[in-house]
């Protein structure tokens, strides 16, 4: 029997005619979505000024789109421009009943989400985490001298003035059929593309020539346990079995495909809880899960359990060109 992220991805991304059952719901949230914009470009709704300019990454579709890995690209390549950068972030799936809560490299992921504490980690920069992020970026700048703060996530949170937006897009997966949810992926129609600054396609050939292009590339695979370090190559010639619990695992399956790994997929539901049942299994073969996955397992100290660390790249002229405009964007209000 199909799960639900199959049935979802037949009628978001493949021929299922239940998306046309689906449309008039659709276009109601379609119409819902455009009038809270609206509600907030007109002034119907305050708008909050924080005072150093907020970069919001974020997206029109659900699922994963490589947010998160941009963010922390994004991150280190301000820093590297000698900005103080904070970070403000969902804190999805986080169990704790206190928000905004700061986020460190050690904090427990079940109760401030996965991907406050992989950002906190990668990034080094401190880290926000709660559903409110006017909220969190209060909460940010009274702990934390930043001039500059990255909003994860945060396209639709319109409360939030920003300075710089920037849209993330799966590459192989794009719009999907173009509609609205439940019908389609979107958050936002389509068009909503064409209001932000930068657009950056995460592999794939979706997208036109003004988009920047990036490639996630596999720059570090170690064992969970003991933290040895091995080549993503060195697994070919014997089976794998790949876990992932991220909005889109079929990404980080064709990853290792791409290796020419001989790969056993195990697609687990986005921020889903991992246990050393989902990390064990009758057939041999080494277990690899991503860096998201990793934060909240660790502790299992799992045998044969390796996280395979997947960086953004650009290439040189594509880079010098999205920090020339993000640089531009930010020092307008700097």
């Amino acid at each position: 029997m199909a799960s639900t992220a199959e049935l979802l991805n037949d009628i978001w991304y493949g021929k299922s005619p239940v998306r046309y059952a689906l449309w008039p719901v659709s276009a109601v949230y379609r119409g819902l979505a455009l009038l809270r914009r609206t509600a907030y470009q007109r002034g119907w709704r305050p708008i909050v000024e924080a005072p150093v300019p907020v970069i919001v990454v974020g997206n029109v579709s659900v699922g994963g789109t490589g947010k998160t890995p941009f963010v922390i690209w994004l991150a280190d390549q301000l820093k590297q421009r000698g900005r103080k950068v904070g970070i403000v972030t969902r804190g999805y799936r986080g169990k704790g009943t206190e928000w905004p809560r700061a986020v460190a490299a050690d904090s427990d992921p079940e109760e401030v989400g996965d991907e406050p504490v992989l950002l906190a980690r990668r990034t080094r920069c401190p880290v926000v985490a709660g559903p409110d992020r006017v909220a969190c970026v209060e909460a940010l700048l009274e702990n934390a001298r930043v001039d500059v703060v990255l909003s994860d996530d945060g396209l639709q949170h319109y409360r939030l003035a920003r300075a710089f937006e920037i849209a993330v897009v799966d590459g192989a997966r794009g719009m999907g059929n173009g509609l609205c949810l439940p019908a389609g992926p979107l958050r936002e129609p389509p068009s909503r593309l064409h209001e932000v600054d930068a657009i950056v396609v995460n592999g794939g050939g979706w997208g036109h020539s003004g988009v920047f292009r990036a490639a996630a590339v596999v720059t570090k695979v170690y064992h969970l346990k003991d933290g040895e370090e091995r080549t993503l190559e060195s697994f070919r010639g014997n089976p794998v079995h790949a876990v992932a619990g991220i909005g889109n695992p079929q990404r980080f399956f064709d990853l290792l495909f791409d290796a020419k790994l001989d790969v056993e997929p195990h697609p687990l539901e986005d921020h889903a809880e991992i246990t050393l049942d989902e990390l064990t299994f009758d057939e041999p073969g080494a277990v690899l899960i991503t860096e998201k996955d990793a934060v909240k397992c660790e502790h299992l100290k799992a045998n044969g359990v390796w996280c395979v660390v997947v960086d953004f790249q650009f290439d040189a002229d594509s880079t010098s060109r999205l920090m020339r405009m993000v640089l531009r964007g930010i020092g307008a209000r700097a």
